[in-house]
């Protein structure tokens, strides 16, 4: 069977973010143009994020899906890794602050900025 993956950043058991990758099935469509099933969306939000901007470490607020259309997107963890995206890549973000938790900037969430010359364009798909 044909998948696809998906690029997680999540929450994990200790709070803290991680990345993983998820396959999806790729099981309708025709061979010409496989298809996963129908995933649920409850919205689109573009997004434009001059040159040097980032964020502070937070955590997302609903699952959601993040497609790099221009310029390069750092997410950082931490524990001190990073990873980067770029126009065409996409991660899906379910970094949410666990159930019963009071934000901690020393624990929870990642951050994220532009990077390069170019201004970071991207489309966000609530999951």
């Amino acid at each position: 069977m044909t998948t696809f993956t998906r690029t997680v950043l999540f929450t994990d058991t200790d709070g803290r973010a991680r990345f993983r990758a998820e396959a999806v099935a790729l099981d309708q469509g025709s061979p010409q143009a496989r298809l996963s099933e129908l995933l649920p969306t409850q919205g689109l939000q573009l997004r434009e994020s001059p040159v040097g901007f980032k964020s502070e470490f937070h955590v997302s607020s609903h699952p959601q899906w993040v497609f790099i259309l221009q310029g390069q997107m750092e997410i950082g963890l931490q524990d001190g890794t990073s990873r980067v995206f770029g126009p065409g890549e996409h991660f899906f973000s379910a970094d949410l602050l666990p159930t019963g938790a009071v934000f901690d900037p020393e624990v929870h969430g990642h951050w994220s900025r532009q990077l390069g010359q170019e201004k970071l364009v991207t489309v966000f798909v609530r999951a």
